[in-house]
């Protein structure tokens, strides 16, 4: 998973017009460290796209701006536009995880 640093890179990163994974986490987040034992797996499974993380304590007003009130989030981009969004309460497991990407890029 690449690491986001900037607000431009985010902005350029989800310009794609393939569909980009994108995990909204901080480092105090123990759910976020769950979600670390298993995502791996879960990108294994949908190798074909780009996935990138970005600690919303870094870059500041990202979380804000798409709506993510709770973390860790996945959500998906794809020519700028926010496509999906799980929400940190739907992210605790690796199959709910799963379910919901076979769902949004089927």
């Amino acid at each position: 998973m690449k690491h986001i640093d900037t607000e431009e890179q985010f902005n350029d990163i989800i310009q794609s017009d393939e569909p980009v994974i994108v995990k909204f986490f901080a480092d105090w987040c123990p759910d976020c460290k769950r979600m670390d034992m298993f995502i791996g797996d879960v990108m294994d499974e949908f190798n074909n796209y780009d996935w990138y993380e970005i600690n919303s304590d870094e870059v500041k007003g990202m979380a804000e701006k798409y709506e993510v009130m709770g973390i860790p989030s996945i959500l998906i981009f794809k020519d700028g536009e926010k496509l999906a969004h799980q929400h940190s309460a739907d992210t605790k497991t690796p199959e709910s995880v799963s379910e919901f990407l076979h769902q949004q890029l089927a």
